[in-house]
């Protein structure tokens, strides 16, 4: 278990893989923490050197006063793989963390040498869809949006599985001020211009039954980037490496191999 402290921000963080390992880092989505990623961290190629973090206000990292803003969140991850020695990497992002990656790779091409945009948009709800979650959050706690937060998140099929319960507690015991606070950066943020102007090569990647960002939103945001490549998961939705982990697995490991990696 490691915490890394900025100020009085302290970040949850994991860090796997050989030292001189291809440095691959992961970005998880609203109401969730790191361990989104366990499924498929077996399935990638060896030689990775991993990072995987709680944002501020999700799983062991602190929890500060919100809202948030987006460039909060990415000065976050800036500083954090700066403290992990993680430059010239591949940057994984799921959901809010599609926006992370491509804010910080508009901002620190010396840290993103790729990406993948799992799941996001460049610009994902609006303002006033995001104003009404929190105010039902503020008034009834996660569980006044867990129901419709499950039904875009994942198949109806996945619902009827013995792991869903997990999931959705996970969901519920996020902290209500971090959920908020992200949910304000969310809010706030439209990357169309700045994503327009990226040229680094880029994946993304989308489920089917996805009703929180789906596959048009994806790979819209994905041509703003010229060259970028787009790959659909059926059978799944917002988190499809939860679903369909295989099968998101080999499409990852065939995108990082063409970039290098192990």
């Amino acid at each position: 278990m490691h915490m890394a402290h900025f100020g009085e921000l302290g970040l949850h963080y994991s860090v796997t893989g050989p030292e001189d390992g291809t440095p691959v880092v992961f970005a998880n989505s609203l109401g969730t923490d790191f361990r989104l990623w366990d499924k498929i961290l077996p399935l990638l190629p060896a030689g990775l050197r991993i990072l995987r973090f709680d944002k501020r206000g999700h799983g062991l990292s602190d929890v500060p006063q919100g809202p948030y803003s987006m460039g909060a969140l990415i000065t976050d991850t800036e500083r954090l793989m700066e403290h992990t020695g993680f430059r010239n990497s591949i940057f994984i992002g799921l959901s809010i963390g599609g926006l992370i990656a491509q804010g910080l790779a508009a901002k620190r091409l010396d840290l993103v040498r790729a990406m993948v945009l799992s799941n996001t948009g460049a610009k994902i709800g609006t303002r006033d869809m995001w104003a009404d979650r929190i105010k039902a959050v503020n008034e009834g706690g996660l569980e006044a949006v867990v129901g419709p937060t499950m039904d875009r998140w994942f198949s109806k099929p996945f619902q009827a599985d013995p792991e869903f319960p997990a999931w959705r507690n996970m969901f519920l015991r996020t902290p209500a001020m971090g959920w908020t606070g992200c949910g304000a950066a969310i809010a706030g943020t439209d990357f169309i211009s700045s994503t327009s102007g990226l040229r680094l090569p880029t994946l993304a990647i989308a489920g089917s039954e996805d009703g929180s960002t789906p596959p048009d939103l994806v790979f819209e945001t994905a041509d703003l980037v010229p060259g970028s490549e787009k790959r659909l998961i059926r059978n799944a939705g917002h988190l499809p490496c939860v679903e369909q982990p295989r099968e998101y697995a080999e499409i990852l490991t065939a995108f990082l191999r063409a970039q290098g990696a192990a």
